[in-house]
């Protein structure tokens, strides 16, 4: 039963449907040509026996991983040239500060920093490195690609183990 106001699925609708697939079009760009929800076109291309190759999506989603690790490491690179230059700043020997007094800055050097610009300086540091700790983590998957690659790789071999056993009237079938 259609839902109540959605547009009847016409021989026009899935004549449509077959040759913008055959074009090449994913689910999501023919549902946006033909003003119809995804869901609907999945329904019309399951009826047409049409199937999605999702290779490219795949490719597509890869690639853009790639840029978002890119990305991760630039910001965790940052964060670490960060941290660095605040402790280069609190090693120095001279320290200029500024303070506003009865309205007015006022700026004067020190060889210490005040407690409190130090312990400002320092959640600041750590604050930079533990962000680009937690996004080293994101980056590190612990060899768990690793793992399921061999893992994959050895159900495949034992997969064609036992084909060529089973065809050479090794295997258990009878």
């Amino acid at each position: 039963m259609p839902r109540k106001g959605a547009q009847p699925v016409t021989d026009q609708t899935k004549a449509d449907v077959r040759r913008l697939h055959a074009e090449g079009l994913g689910r999501n760009a023919i549902a946006r040509e033909l003003h119809r929800s995804p869901r609907a076109v999945s329904v019309i291309c399951e009826e047409l026996g049409l199937t999605f190759d999702r290779t490219a999506a795949a490719v597509a989603t890869e690639a853009r991983m790639v840029d978002i690790r890119a990305r991760r490491t630039d910001i965790m690179e940052r964060l670490q040239a960060q941290a660095e230059k605040i402790l280069a700043r609190l090693k120095r020997q001279e320290h200029r500060v500024r303070e506003v007094s009865f309205g007015k800055v006022v700026t004067y050097e020190v060889e210490e920093l005040p407690a409190q610009d130090v312990r400002n300086l320092m959640v600041a540091v750590s604050i930079a490195t533990t962000q680009a700790a937690k996004l080293e983590a994101l980056a590190s998957d612990g060899g768990v690609n690793d793992a399921k690659s061999m893992l994959g790789q050895l159900a495949a071999g034992l997969t064609a183990a036992y084909q060529a056993m089973d065809a050479e009237g090794d295997g258990d079938t009878p």
